[in-house]
């Protein structure tokens, strides 16, 4: 089964009056960084005047639009794999990418308790278990490689309920459509409405990084290179881990 959503797109509002020079800068960042990334971007633009227009949706998506020519500033990858593909291209900035944050993959449940992984199958009984995209999506590819280590795939297979983004399929427990899925840490510590069941090991999955880079043909470099060095400051870090995000260079 597959739900499907659309792109969700969110713009940083102006800060005061802009100047004649402020620039845009476009970021196409995966979906489970919203939270983190909108305030980051936000306090950004009030520091320097400049805008933000930000693209949220799953990396495989966005690596293919970039790749299509969608223009944009940044790409943050929630996968290195998504990158690299973006990177084979041509597609990157010479010498501007680099490894930004790490992350952790949960089982979350509508209802508060603590589950054993083991026991999903059980719990889960003929219900639906919400998933980002199994075979493009990082969240979905990680729960996938999580599930078939654990050696649970297989037989929840036939049950996986698929949405095209982490954030699609953490609206499906959240909403009560689906009593389990799997997310990121981040995205469980952004919705009030699911509750942490379980922590896959990280040994069960590839470790979790989210890469980013300026394009090679960003309409606005300059500044795009300004909010990527702003994403190292102590209130960026601050935001970042806030959210549950283990900034890389930080730990």
């Amino acid at each position: 089964m597959r739900f499907t959503a659309p792109l969700v797109f969110a713009a940083a509002l102006p800060f005061g009056a802009l100047t004649a020079a402020a620039d845009e800068v476009t970021v196409f960042a995966a979906a489970s960084m919203k939270t983190a990334l909108d305030q980051v971007a936000a306090d950004w633009q009030a520091e320097t005047g400049n805008t933000t227009v930000i693209s949220y949706a799953g990396s495989s998506a966005l690596a293919k639009q970039i790749i299509a020519g969608a223009p944009a500033d940044l790409f943050i990858s929630a996968s290195t794999s998504w990158m690299d593909t973006v990177e084979g291209e041509g597609a990157l900035a010479e010498g501007t990418r680099r490894d930004l944050l790490g992350n952790t993959l949960v089982l979350i449940a509508s209802e508060p308790g603590e589950v054993a992984l083991a026991d999903l199958p059980a719990k889960l009984g003929d219900e639906h278990l919400a998933m980002a995209l199994v075979d493009s999506v990082p969240a979905g590819q990680y729960g996938k490689a999580a599930l078939t280590h654990l050696g649970l795939w297989d037989g929840l297979e036939p049950q996986v309920a698929q949405a095209d983004n982490v954030r699609a399929a953490l609206a499906l427990v959240a909403t009560g459509e689906a009593p389990f899925g799997i997310v990121y840490a981040t995205d469980a510590a952004a919705e009030p409405k699911v509750h942490v069941a379980a922590t896959f090991p990280a040994e069960s999955h590839p470790a979790i990084t989210y890469p980013v880079a300026i394009l090679k043909d960003a309409p606005a470099p300059a500044a795009a290179q300004a909010l990527l060095d702003y994403f190292g400051t102590p209130a960026a870090v601050a935001i970042f881990e806030g959210q549950g995000f283990a900034v890389k260079g930080a730990e």
